[in-house]
Order: C-alpha cells, then structure tokens, then sequence
C-alpha cells in the first residue's frame, strides 16, 4: 500500500498510522514540538497510565481520546487497536515515562502492527537510559542495557554472574526497595567497580551518585529512597 507523506500532518492512507510517541521522564518541558503535533492529530492515544498522560495534555491544552494499554490488558486490548488503525484511524501509543517499549509496555502492538504492513513511525524524544549514560562519565561507546534485574536474590546473583564478565558499561533499573540488595550483590559478584546511580533524573529532586558501588551503597544506607532509579556500571577491565 503506498503511503502519502505529508511533511506537516498525520499520514494519509486507507490504512492509519502507529506512532510511537515518547513522552517526559519527568520534565514537563521535555516534549518535542513534533511529539505535541501528533498527540493533537491522533484519533486517539493509549496510553500506559491514563492519569499520568492526562496531566501531560492538560499541561498542552491537548484534547485527543485516551485509551488505557498497560501490561495487563495489552493481549486483550491489541486485536482492537489494530483494528481502528487498519480502518484508517491514526494512533499514538505513550508509556507512562520515556520511549514505549523499552522496558515498558509496546512492543506487542508494535509487533503486530508490522506483521499487518501498518507504518510504525517513531516519534524520538527522552529515554532514562540514555539520559543516564550522557552524563554517566563511564565509557559510552559500548554499553549494554539488562532492565530490571531478577527481583529474588538467588535469582538475580546468578544472572550477575553470568554478565559478570561483559566489558561493556552496564545499566539497570531498580525499585527503590530493592536497590540496597541490589547494590550489595553487585558488590560481591562484580567486584568494587565504578558506578553511578541517578536517582529522580528531571525532576526536581534529580540526583546523580557517583563512585564505587561501596560509595553509592554508603550514601544510600541511613536514608529513605524514593523514585526512579537507574544504575550504571563499568564493564569488567581487561
């Protein structure tokens, strides 16, 4: 099916449009001009957490539909976005923070949406990986992203051990209440190496930790933890 491409507005086709639109990890400001273009010209938006979008369009005067898609109506849920979009409708999916699909929920539609020749159009903007490596200091050219870690801790030492080995820099999320754990296995199968944890990354109470694991561990111990967390580690030297 040939698609028309117009510069300035949504696709034209007998077939809709999924665009995969990224959205602030925290700071508001943080939306490109493109990104707000195509959230008002969607027929409608699904979004991972529907409070949270709405407090994105409202910020934009934004008045387009929203659906709830999140990890536990995805299956249920994909058979009928699909089939809006292949009547013609045009459809942005948002996560709740950051670029769908990357440890959030996406792909699934996003993959089905390929395999039924429907253009899947990316709308770049924030990604707390990324974020979190260009001011990390740590090597940047190679690294290698795990996402959150096994949550048991039997489980997660062994998959330690098993990247344990890897040169590139390494990046994790953590929840809060595990990232004491977390921090101590990395600890005793890793080695002391470099790390840096962020912690709240374009919020207002942003924080950046950098030093050996001990270090972070340390700091981190006689306080509450809260927010978002993600943690970088230098690969294993040579």
């Amino acid at each position: 099916m040939s698609h028309m491409h117009n510069q300035n507005g949504v696709e034209n086709s007998a077939t809709g449009t999924l665009y995969v639109v990224s959205t602030p990890i925290g700071n508001l400001e943080d939306i490109t001009l493109r990104a707000l273009r195509i959230l008002k010209e969607v027929d409608l938006i699904c979004a991972e957490d529907t409070r949270k979008t709405r407090i994105l369009l409202n910020h934009y005067n934004i008045q387009t539909s929203l659906t709830s898609y999140f990890e536990h109506n995805e299956k249920r849920k994909t058979p009928f976005i699909i089939e809006e979009i292949k009547s013609g409708k045009s459809i942005a999916i948002v996560s709740e923070a950051g670029t769908p699909a990357i440890s959030d929920p996406g792909y699934r539609l996003i993959t089905h949406a390929l395999q039924q020749a429907i253009a899947v159009i990316p709308v770049p903007g924030p990604s707390a990986v990324i974020t979190a490596l260009s001011i990390s200091g740590l090597a940047v050219h190679r690294f290698a992203f795990e996402g959150f870690l096994p949550v048991k801790t039997g489980k997660r030492r062994n998959f330690l051990k098993k990247i344990s080995d890897e040169e590139r820099t390494l990046i994790f999320y953590e929840s809060p209440h595990r990232i004491l754990g977390t921090l101590k296995d990395l600890i005793e199968v890793m080695g002391d190496r470099s790390a840096v944890l962020c912690r709240e990354l374009t919020k207002i109470h942003e924080e950046k930790i950098y030093g050996t694991l001990s270090f972070i561990l340390k700091s981190l111990e006689k306080r509450p933890i809260k927010g978002e967390i993600t943690v970088l580690i230098e690969g294993k030297r040579t």
